[in-house]
């Protein structure tokens, strides 16, 4: 696999574009990214039971075709606990997509986020949606989606499938309302691969819980929540199969491609300095080492530590002990970076000048080795800073 320069549209047959359309006061607020063909479609939903409008649309499209040839994004109004009407605008957003790109409705899908409550301005819609085009500039959708995040996400491979180079291409957005289980992210991934929407679908789940839902910035699982896979076979490789050699090279192209989104969505939390990652290895499970990881993460002490660059590991043996994992806890090594604190549970001194240089790193592993087994886990998430009180303080006024 090879990492190259490119964005959501370099799969064969892909195009994207992002512009102002006037949801925001300035930024880049609509994008939308389009394929030649219809493509095979698979999706992951936030998992809360309050669900937005947009959402509801697209899982319904999706659920019924199998296929997905236009999706259409806003930033700035989620359309969110906004009843009737709001579900009346996104499948009006569906529709008027469907009638610019001349294509079936049930191959549109839309997404929104932003502002929760607020209704989707129609005429701004339109506005937007009357400038598509099928050939714009593909870097400006990663622009679009934004809310608070302060930089895009995106990650573009190639693979050899036989003759064929197939292409993989992810955006993503959040910064914060994100945990595991989804949160207030928005992530599409794009593919250039012959495969069906049951096999899409399929490799999606058996990666997803391991990448997006091992993130967490703040604890909080949002309404607009999605991701999306769109794999239209423009490569014309041979079909992917279950169960082959084939799909296996798929799913590592997707899970590595899902988890640098993850990772970058992690490290771009609200307000955040420090990119946390917590490894835990020699557990007696996976599902166990995963919860440790995560509540290791999702800790709001461990997180603070990290912003004041305090190496307290007591806070870290905490959240692997209320994780909810039955382990013993009297053999535990704990490091940051390559410095031991704990070892056999038992405190250990380190160098005080070799640790601050460490703990002023922007990036701060976390390895915790239980000594119970052989599987292993990781998760990610950020320190806790004062921005970002401020920015969800302020966030609608």
């Amino acid at each position: 696999m090879k990492v190259i320069k490119g964005n959501i549209a370099s799969p064969l047959g892909f195009s994207a574009d992002g512009l102002h359309a006037g949801f925001k006061k300035r930024k880049k607020d609509f994008g939308w990214i389009v394929s030649e063909v219809p493509a095979s479609v698979a999706g992951v939903y936030t998992t809360n039971k309050v669900i937005a409008a947009p959402l509801i649309v697209t899982r319904n499209a999706v659920k019924k075709t199998q296929k997905m040839q236009a999706l259409v994004v806003n930033s700035g109004v989620a359309n969110s606990c906004t009843g009737v009407q709001g579900m009346e605008d996104a499948q009006t957003m569906q529709q008027w997509t469907a009638e610019k790109l001349g294509i079936d409705s049930d191959l549109v899908g839309v997404a929104s986020t932003g502002v929760i409550g607020e209704l989707m301005p129609m005429d701004t819609l339109k506005k937007g949606l009357s400038k598509i085009l099928i050939n714009g500039n593909s870097d400006d959708f990663a622009q679009a989606i934004l809310t608070t995040d302060t930089q895009t996400k995106t990650v573009a491979v190639t693979e050899q499938f036989g003759r064929d180079e197939v292409t993989m291409a992810g955006v993503a957005k959040g910064s914060g309302m994100i945990h595991p289980n989804m949160a207030t992210m928005l992530a599409f991934i794009t593919c250039d691969a012959v495969i069906s929407s049951e096999t899409l679908q399929l490799a999606l789940s058996q990666n997803v819980e391991t990448t997006f839902n091992q993130i967490t910035v703040d604890g909080d699982t949002s309404t607009n929540d999605m991701v999306l896979v769109m794999s239209n076979g423009c490569t014309l490789n041979d079909e992917i199969l279950p169960d082959t050699p084939e799909f296996d090279k798929f799913s590592s192209m997707l899970h590595f491609v899902m988890q640098e989104l993850a990772k970058k969505i992690a490290k771009d939390g609200e307000g955040a300095t420090k990119l946390i990652e917590a490894e835990v290895l020699n557990a007696p499970n996976e599902a166990d080492a995963r919860m440790m990881a995560k509540s290791v993460v999702g800790s709001s002490l461990v997180k603070t530590a990290v912003f004041g660059e305090d190496p307290n590991w007591g806070r870290i043996l905490a959240a692997v002990g209320y994780a909810g994992a039955d382990i013993a806890v009297d053999n535990i090594d704990i490091y940051l970076e390559n410095i031991p604190v704990m070892i056999a549970s038992s405190p250990v001194s380190f160098d005080e000048e070799e640790m601050q240089a460490v703990m002023q790193a922007d990036e701060i592993k976390i390895s915790i080795d239980l000594h119970a087994g052989e599987q292993a886990a990781s998760a990610w998430g950020c320190d806790l800073s004062y921005d970002y009180v401020k920015i969800n303080a302020l966030y609608r006024t």
